[in-house]
């Protein structure tokens, strides 16, 4: 079986490429490969295809290929909230909190990960045209290559190609520590608009298709994640171990304080009120037309192997 991720050399779903590389999918009976297929649009496409068997990505980004949430369910949550940072240049001395700084400024986002930051805008009242914030993909970062955004964005900020961007916290640490990026909002530790941290979660994705014929690899697709939640809060630094396979140095030596500060969101669970707001969200950004049930975004069949 194959799981696909859109950003492999990061945190956003390092519990899935963690559960691939500790063996945790082996231990449940799943013979699970790996693969990055970038942007999240592209490895939802795959999902729908019937190339990969799993997607572990942004959940609110699902009904571009399964309209209406008709399709593809979530079957665990990676863990809660919404992940992504936004990082400004460092030398123009932007305080955190300070959204209104992106004004006039061209920030770097990926395809449908844009949505979370244009919603936040709005409802901070920045307007995009009317105060110049200009939100496109990152330099290089073309769909269809093999692309790492996080750390794209840091180089293209370093280049200067860039003057912020939206993406992940390896993204955001290794522009911090390069000292040519600060980080203005953290929305999973309380920065932004009320609701903002229920727009999305990193999720496991899988199709209706597959539930119906193989219940049995998703259950277990589910406790390996939470095998793997398990681990990393008990032993930090097997998080070490799967960088040092995974990535080049730089990022394979900060992953483990990364996922140490991600270890309070590390819950499987998916609740009525989390989806709820993120329906709200996806109508708000036009992903959704009408209401969605949560029997309709959640296989409830799995909540048993959340905890």
């Amino acid at each position: 079986m194959k799981i696909a991720i859109p950003d492999l050399i990061s945190n956003s779903y390092f519990p899935a490429a963690a559960a691939v590389e500790l063996g945790m999918f082996k231990e449940q009976g799943l013979d699970m490969s790996l693969e990055l297929i970038f942007p999240v649009d592209k490895a939802l496409e795959a999902l729908r295809d019937g190339e990969i068997d799993f997607v572990a990505g942004s959940a609110h980004s699902t009904p571009h290929a399964f309209p209406g949430w008709r399709g593809a369910k979530l079957l665990a949550s990676l863990a809660q909230g919404m992940y992504w940072f936004l990082i400004l240049r460092a030398d123009l001395g932007v305080k955190k909190g300070d959204v209104a700084a992106v004004k006039g400024l061209r920030i770097g986002a990926a395809p449908l990960v844009d949505l979370g930051l244009k919603q936040l805008l709005a409802e901070s009242g920045i307007d995009e045209v009317r105060d110049g914030v200009r939100i496109a993909p990152v330099p290089g970062a073309v769909p269809g290559k093999v692309v790492n955004f996080g750390l794209a964005a840091a180089q293209a900020l370093e280049d200067g190609k860039i003057d912020g961007f939206w993406a992940n916290g390896m993204g955001a640490e290794v522009a911090v520590r390069r000292g040519v990026g600060t980080v203005v909002l953290d929305v999973r530790r309380g920065d932004g608009p009320p609701g903002a941290f229920d727009y999305t979660m990193p999720a496991l994705i899988a199709t209706d298709a597959l539930i119906e014929s193989d219940a049995g690899a998703c259950a277990a697709a589910v406790r390996a994640i939470v095998k793997t939640h398990k681990a990393l809060k008990g032993d930090i630094g097997l998080a070490t171990a799967v960088g040092e396979k995974l990535f080049p140095a730089e990022a394979a030596a900060l992953i483990a304080d990364i996922v140490q500060r991600d270890l309070p969101y590390y819950d499987a669970s998916i609740s009525p009120g989390f989806v709820a707001a993120m329906v709200r969200f996806q109508k708000d950004v036009g992903l959704l037309t009408g209401t969605v049930a949560f029997e309709q975004v959640v296989a409830i069949q799995f909540t048993e192997y959340w905890t």
